[in-house]
């Protein structure tokens, strides 16, 4: 076998993944809906007319990111749906490569050829990865910013603005800021908030009344992005709804979502730079009202450092749990989601459970490291001289 071989497998692993997901999306006329969502967006935008007083496709979706993002998609509202269809799936294509990427470089793996090439065809089969190529969602784009910015050294010039620009998009992004302050990078975390507040203060010049609508009123109205409790969302609210019976948990909500990110946050500040990244995103993930299953691209991430470190048979455990698809195999038409007996709550809910775990486990592994190592706390970085809405 040539040195090429191996390359040229993974490539044609690829090109017959592509092809399979081309074909699927043609044969059952995907509408990529998110995608026309952002389209009737940047349409609003470039003819002036309301951001937030429209609804489109069969699901009457509405806009719910700030004025910001729908600038940003004015672009798209000249191209032709079909035409819009293609570019999101190819860019959304070419955007899980660039994860797996750095996704590779994250986990301190190196990123060859062949490597990369077959993990992409795989990755896209993972739900979360899958889904967001369907929905022609931002995801992949937003979780690439992410973690490009914050796996860049403390210091590093202009790290956090990545964070600042991606909350600007989609608001969720700013729990970084949170992470970037537990971790010591106080100038960072600066540069986050700075990057939030001019893509705020962009939106509000150029769309004024749509800005104060948005930050006054639509930022709050979560009914406004779909049903809490349907298995679609993945957050820890989501979990909550089913478990209970309930469409609002409330309460019970709020203080598992407040002891979750408390836990998260302890266990990112404890535990090394690499995990408490992840740690930080899944426990953004865990605690948003709605996090749909398509907003856990950062599973890519999470197998990586998984399999870097040598934990194999993890590693293979979680891909299977973020590609089983079972939360679309239990009973969720109409409001049978709220009517899963015990043991299909783990099936309708594999994505807050593994977030559950993966913060358990880094929270313990940084206690134990900690009482092994009194006083000490080599982990953390040196402090810096110097930082879903939609469907």
């Amino acid at each position: 076998m040539t040195e090429r071989s191996p390359r040229a497998a993974a490539a044609l692993l690829l090109a017959l993944s592509l092809a399979a997901l081309a074909s699927l999306c043609v044969a059952l006329r995907i509408p990529m809906a998110d995608a026309l969502v952002y389209r009737a967006e940047g349409a609003a935008v470039a003819s002036g007319s309301s951001l937030y007083g429209f609804t489109v496709t069969a699901w009457q979706l509405p806009a719910t990111y700030p004025p910001f993002a729908a600038l940003l998609f004015v672009p798209t509202a000249y191209l032709p749906p079909d035409v819009l269809r293609i570019a999101f799936g190819a860019t959304n294509s070419l955007l899980a490569g660039v994860l797996v990427v750095l996704s590779c470089r994250f986990a301190g793996i190196r990123p060859r050829g062949a490597y990369v090439l077959g993990a992409t065809a795989l990755a896209l089969w993972l739900e979360p990865v899958f889904q967001t190529l369907l929905f022609g969602q931002v995801n992949l784009a937003l979780t690439c910013l992410v973690l490009w910015d914050l796996s860049r050294p403390a210091g590093a010039f202009g790290k956090g603005l990545g964070v600042g620009i991606a909350a600007g998009i989609k608001i969720t992004p700013l729990f970084f800021v949170l992470h970037l302050l537990v971790r010591g990078q106080r100038r960072e975390a600066a540069v986050a908030l700075a990057g939030f507040g001019a893509s705020v203060l962009l939106g509000a010049a150029v769309l004024p009344g749509a800005s104060v609508e948005f930050f006054t009123r639509r930022l709050f109205e979560t009914g406004r992005v779909g049903k809490a409790w349907i298995v679609d969302n993945q957050s820890l609210q989501g979990l909550l709804a089913r478990l209970l019976h309930t469409p609002a948990p409330g309460v019970v909500w709020a203080a598992a979502a407040g002891a979750v990110g408390a836990a998260g946050l302890w266990a990112a500040r404890r535990t090394g730079e690499r995990w408490a990244l992840l740690v930080s995103a899944f426990t953004a993930l865990l605690v948003s009202p709605i996090s749909w299953s398509h907003h856990w691209v950062w599973c890519v991430p999470l197998i990586a450092l998984t399999a870097a470190e040598g934990r194999t048979r993890t590693a293979v455990l979680l891909a299977a749990v973020f590609t089983a698809r079972t939360l679309w195999l239990v009973p969720h038409a109409g409001d049978l989601d709220l009517r899963l007996p015990l043991w299909q709550q783990p099936l309708a809910s594999p994505y807050p459970l593994a977030g559950l775990a993966v913060v358990a486990w880094a929270g313990v592994s940084a206690g134990r490291s900690r009482a092994e190592r009194p006083g000490a706390d080599a982990q953390l970085p040196a402090r810096s001289s110097s930082a879903s809405m939609i469907r």
